[in-house]
């Protein structure tokens, strides 16, 4: 028997999990315009203001900058595939979940991947990279900036320059930095840096801004090999997006209606202003800290090196913290997320991302998990953490 479909109507949820984040009406809207052909002039049009707008946020003047249909991963997947071929060495260094994608779509490259391994919560180990560069006289060096499952922060500045040093090109996870805390290409001088509309931009998931420099550019062009991906086979990927010689080439449909949203997304950041948003980002963090705190919470990354916009909040012994994310969402309609890999069943994964950075979220979330952890017996008070946070 065939079950009719209905129309859908999500439920109104608050946000603050690792992503997605609360999207803006002006952008929801903007995805609803008329959608046109995807080789229109334009959307042609459209499609250069695009990439001159990821070249402002990724602060990569030199870079082809392009969004790439679908979530942050496929860009991944497309700067490792065009960026090794069979026999390459990868040097990857893997302080969580993402670092470890990074490694093992290395492998699937063909790559002969040498590990990085640095404890979950702590940022990438100079020192440790350049002895595994020093070892291998690798092709590329790739890590995560701000690694999603731990909420820390890696320097870019100082990995990238040891890969120049040792001849590798680099490979930069900004997925979840991009527009909350500073990204800039060009100042680390670093090859590939992508990042999700999803996350500090607050654009609806399926696009993947991505850049790449043009030394990096040059290396795929000189392939002896086909890449391991059709979609995202960047000399294809080039010529559609007019990076190519010969003007524009049909290579896929665009998401029209997404690159929209992207487009207004990008809008509404630079109205109010990168410095600003930054700022936003730091005082929403430090707000939920305090709030966190008088809640006898803390966290899992030391504070000089944790994410303002992903926060990794240790669960107290006692209390279950699946059932604490469920009563957040049953009784206030609000998302947090949960802990990835041996990090599972001990944190709690708070974002304060794009336009989920704002005094409103932080107080909301300090009044639920108290509550929540309160319906398990804790001894806490709601009072105090919103005084805490409102200081």
């Amino acid at each position: 028997m065939s079950h009719p479909l209905k129309t859908f109507h999500p439920p109104v949820r608050v946000l603050m999990g690792p992503g997605p984040s609360d999207v803006s009406a002006r952008v929801l809207l903007a995805q609803a315009r008329p959608t046109i052909g995807h080789l229109d002039p334009a959307f042609q049009d459209l499609m250069e203001e695009v990439k001159g707008g990821l070249a402002r946020l990724f602060h990569a003047p030199e870079h082809a900058c392009v969004p790439l249909p679908g979530p942050g991963t496929c860009a991944m997947e497309a700067g490792i595939m065009n960026m090794l071929e069979p026999g390459d060495v990868a040097v990857v260094a893997v302080n969580g979940v993402f670092g470890g994608r990074m490694a093992d779509m290395a492998e699937r490259a063909g790559a002969e991947v040498v590990r990085v391994e640095q404890a979950w919560g702590q940022p990438v180990d100079p020192e440790k990279v350049e002895a595994a560069l020093w070892a291998r006289g690798a092709k590329v060096l790739a890590f995560v900036h701000a690694e999603t499952s731990t909420g820390v922060m890696s320097d870019p500045g100082p990995l990238c320059a040891l890969a120049r040093e040792h001849g590798a090109m680099t490979i930069v996870d900004c997925v979840t930095s991009l527009g909350g805390i500073p990204v800039n290409a060009a100042e680390w001088r670093a090859d590939v840096i992508y990042a999700g509309t999803q996350k500090c931009l607050s654009a609806p998931p399926g696009l993947a801004p991505f850049a790449i420099s043009p030394r990096a550019l040059e290396a795929v062009l000189a392939r002896k090999t086909k890449p391991r991906t059709w979609l995202y086979d960047l000399r294809l990927l080039m010529s559609y997006w007019g990076e190519g010689k010969g003007g524009r080439a049909y290579h896929h449909t665009a998401p029209v209606n997404a690159v929209y949203g992207l487009h207004e997304a990008m809008v509404a950041y630079f109205e109010e202003g990168e410095a600003a948003a930054f700022a936003r980002h730091q005082k929403t963090h430090e707000q939920l800290a305090s709030g966190l705190a008088a809640l006898g919470l803390d966290f899992h990354v030391a504070r000089e090196h944790r994410l303002p916009q992903l926060n990794t909040v240790i669960v107290p012994e006692g209390i279950d913290e699946a059932k604490v994310r469920g009563h957040l969402l049953e009784h206030f309609s609000l998302e947090i997320g949960a802990g990835l890999g041996p990090l599972k069943g001990k944190v709690w994964r708070i974002g304060l991302m794009g336009g989920s950075a704002s005094e409103r979220h932080v107080m909301i979330c300090l009044a639920a998990l108290g509550d929540a952890l309160a319906s398990q017996g804790s001894n806490v008070s709601v009072r105090d953490a919103l005084k805490a946070a409102s200081r």
